[in-house]
């Protein structure tokens, strides 16, 4: 049995099978994420006369376009306060939902809650869900980690075919490093790659459909729009001093915004596979990176960490269980086939068709011109 470690900085640990430790037990990714901070602007002010420029540019930018922006909203904290900060920017702002068959109804009710007061346009894309269900469940007997990727490269493509459709030249993204700060590479690949999608669907899917419904983009897209500049990418909240308990208490006090638990916890298969399926078949807990991100970025003490890292009442069993008992439903899965899948090996990236090293080229490049 391997040694166990656990960050004497924060609470990751050797869960993650590349995780190294220094000489003092602070982990390789608190070195990594110390020193992608400086990388960032930190001071409040500093932020403020940044963020004003970034907007100032965008709407000169756009000032002959119907739309400023466009982002994606999920119902989730990120997306929402990205909303908020965006409309009180005075940014025209077009916002995208896509609807893949898993929204829980708090989610829903959050969109529809911030829109209508925010006066935000929203556009909602319902996936066709009989080619949702057939490549959903090919990626449950796929061996991956990160069952997440039907969602969100549908999220992703819908927001380009927007973008595109409305000749928007910016799009605001939540992704944000004072929440997301940590999160282990090898834990799931990334939901862009539309050749990897494929190709799991031709080996683990039962062949029923084609993807023609599926929203979805190709390399030659993702190329065009994030390597050629047609489409700029800003991640709104890293020029804003953002908290997430300070965001979730806002949101919920001027909007009455509600919250769902737990990262990533609007959607309820994302709930699932990141409580059940990924600790029990790969013994990766995202809770644990979540929490660590957020005691690098200085919101939660190490000690508050620990104590929530093994507080269950978010997701009680009984909830897991009876989610299971309605995903494996959902998507056609026998008991005896969930159990197969279970017990098969795990697998990655690299047992699939992939582009990885085509895009990891393009980044080099962009780097090389930047």
């Amino acid at each position: 049995m391997s040694h166990y470690q656990i960050c004497t900085n924060c609470i990751m640990d050797t869960s993650d099978p590349e995780i190294t430790f220094d000489e003092e037990g602070v982990c390789s990714h608190c070195r990594n994420y110390y020193a992608m901070i400086d990388n960032f602007i930190h001071s409040f002010d500093d932020k403020e006369l940044e963020l004003q420029r970034i907007v100032k540019s965008i709407k000169e930018d756009c000032k002959s376009d119907k739309y400023d922006c466009v982002l994606g909203i999920s119902g989730g904290v990120d997306s929402a306060y990205m909303a908020y900060v965006a409309k009180k920017c005075g940014l025209r702002v077009l916002a995208v939902h896509v609807d893949a068959g898993w929204n829980s109804e708090i989610a829903v009710s959050n969109i529809k809650k911030l829109c209508t007061a925010l006066g935000i346009e929203l556009h909602t894309i319902v996936v066709d869900w009989t080619t949702m269900k057939e490549l959903q469940r090919a990626y449950m007997f796929s061996g991956l980690p990160n069952l997440d990727v039907p969602q969100d490269h549908a999220f992703i493509a819908a927001v380009y075919e927007f973008a595109a459709k409305y000749r928007i030249k910016y799009i605001l993204n939540g992704s944000n490093f004072a929440t997301e700060g940590i999160l282990p590479q090898n834990w799931g690949y990334d939901a862009k790659d539309y050749i990897s999608i494929k190709d799991v669907y031709k080996k683990c899917g039962r062949g029923k459909i084609s993807l023609k419904k599926y929203p979805h983009m190709g390399i030659a897209k993702h190329i065009k729009y994030n390597y050629m500049g047609l489409v700029k990418k800003i991640n709104l909240l890293n020029y804003i001093p953002y908290s997430k308990q300070m965001a979730i208490n806002f949101l919920h006090d001027e909007y009455g915004w509600e919250y769902y638990g737990g990262k990533h916890f609007e959607s309820r298969f994302t709930k699932w596979f990141q409580s059940y399926y990924l600790p029990r078949k790969f013994g990766y807990n995202k809770k644990r990176a979540h929490l660590s991100s957020l005691v690098v970025g200085g919101e939660l003490s190490r000690t508050d960490a620990l104590v929530q890292i093994e507080d269950t009442s978010e997701y009680p069993e009984p909830q897991m269980l009876e989610d299971l008992e309605y995903i494996l439903k959902k998507l056609d899965i026998t008991v005896q086939e969930w159990d197969a899948i279970m017990a098969a090996p795990c697998k990655t990236e690299d047992d699939y068709k992939n582009c990885k090293n085509i895009m990891l080229n393009f980044r080099k490049l962009k780097n090389v011109f930047k």
